[in-house]
């Protein structure tokens, strides 16, 4: 973890100084620069703390293609979500739904790449005139974005890796927006890592998995989501059920 942190501030320098200058001056190599960044970031994340640490996290299949109206759903078990997610795209990068909190306060890379890759971003905590307003930004981000839009519906890491209830505001307003591809994903075993104390002492014990769970098609943006929401939760509720039933490999 000391060298993944120290790896990261030297990341926070160089996307400071290189790569936010580099994409304002040459617009037009945004998305190619931003797609190899996220990825490096990935790799930063996830490959020296497997390395070292002594933890098992896969490297996801890379299929879903990039352009509008992609939506990729996954729960939220831990740190490693983000890096996960990004690297199940084939080329480009997502845009993330990420909490406002994350912006507010200093991380390394985190905090300057949700501006810098414009992140749709929200705060459960604010009063209901902000939500609403953060919800209609949401909304315009999906109708518009030329890059898949990401999102946990459950808004928050879970604390015993079971499919939390969903927290319905941003996946309703991103369903209202558009059609969709949807891809839904599935990960286990990081949620004794879920916070970064827990990560430092679990390291070596956590031993993941991320499967696809399906694909699906939403093509009526003027039908009530609540039913299909809840129909995407309960597939993610079997698939997580059957994951852990599995037998491991010898």
């Amino acid at each position: 973890m000391a060298i993944a942190s120290l790896m990261l501030l030297v990341s926070d320098v160089v996307q400071r100084l290189i790569v936010a200058p580099w994409v304002s001056l040459f617009p037009s190599s945004r998305k190619a620069v931003l797609g190899r960044w996220i990825r490096v970031m990935a790799w930063v994340v996830t490959r020296p703390v497997q390395f070292f640490g002594g933890c098992h996290i896969p490297k996801p299949e890379r299929i879903v293609p990039s352009g509008p109206g992609v939506l990729i759903i996954m729960n939220h078990q831990s740190l490693f979500d983000i890096p996960l997610v990004i690297q199940t795209v084939t080329h480009d990068y997502p845009r993330i739904v990420t909490r406002k909190r994350y912006v507010a306060r200093w991380i390394p890379v985190i905090s300057h790449m949700i501006r810098l890759y414009k992140y749709p971003v929200v705060d459960p905590t604010a009063n209901s005139d902000d939500i609403r307003a953060a919800l209609d930004e949401l909304s315009a981000a999906g109708a518009e974005t030329d890059v898949p839009i990401a999102v946990f519906p459950e808004g928050t890491r879970t604390r015993n890796g079971e499919i939390g209830r969903f927290k319905k505001g941003a996946l309703s307003r991103l369903l209202e927006a558009r059609s969709w591809t949807i891809y839904v994903f599935v990960v286990d075993g990081f949620w004794q890592a879920a916070k970064f104390k827990q990560t430092v002492w679990t390291l070596a014990r956590v031993r993941g998995k991320m499967e696809h769970v399906a694909t699906l098609e939403w093509t009526d943006p003027s039908e009530d989501p609540t039913a299909f929401i809840e129909e995407v939760r309960n597939m993610m509720k079997e698939h997580l059920s059957a994951m852990r039933q599995q037998v491991p490999a010898a």
